[in-house]
């Protein structure tokens, strides 16, 4: 997917302003979410390339933050989203009102938004664009530790999947990177020890 063809799927000329780019996405993402289309599997395909096309344009897009000179209207300050805590396994502390200013406006949106598409993506069992996905937000936000976790989760989700299936090579690397990425996650590393314990079974 290039530039031009994200700008398309919003339905947005090549170039628009960020305050566009958002508006848009909102609109579409309402109009094409899985909870109010449930039966309706191209709305959730088109809902995914949404999500993927807005992440991407945000790399490019920036907000314009600095007023015009003689203007004494201050920037609007979006209040930063917490999402959901579906994808814990653990009950870890929540992050100090310190840590979630770290995170700009954009950066939380880009964090929400790409959580409710993990969500979907583990629900329906599509693990290599889940691990795109988070692998990809990791990068973008390294130091944020509920990203760190998600990852982790995903990389043991995609290994218990691998059991199931009786590639056990595999399911052992994703395992082993699971706990690498969240070392300190003890329901975490309970998930995984269940696992290799079925692996042991199948052998």
């Amino acid at each position: 997917m290039n530039l031009a063809d994200c700008y398309q799927l919003l339905e947005l000329k090549v170039g628009a302003s960020f305050a566009d780019i958002k508006a848009s996405y909102r609109r579409l993402a309402r109009q094409y979410h899985p909870d109010v289309n449930q039966n309706d599997h191209q709305a959730k395909e088109k809902f995914i390339a949404l999500a993927e096309a807005y992440q991407y344009l945000l790399r490019f897009a920036q907000p314009s933050e600095t007023p015009m000179p003689g203007s004494s209207k201050q920037p609007a300050v979006s209040t930063p989203h917490r999402p959901p805590t579906k994808v814990r396994v653990t009950t870890q502390a929540k992050p100090t009102t310190a840590e979630q200013a770290n995170l700009s406006a954009l950066e939380n949106q880009l964090k929400q938004s790409s959580y409710q598409q993990l969500q979907y993506l583990l629900k329906s069992q599509r693990f290599p664009r889940a691990i795109a996905l988070i692998e990809g937000l990791a990068q973008r936000l390294p130091q944020d530790p509920e990203v760190r976790q998600w990852q982790a989760i995903t990389y043991q989700r995609l290994g218990r999947y691998l059991v199931s299936q009786r590639q056990l090579d595999k399911a052992r690397i994703y395992l082993k990177k699971a706990l690498r990425t969240d070392p300190h996650n003890r329901s975490l590393w309970a998930e995984v020890e269940q696992d290799f314990r079925r692996i042991e079974q199948v052998y």
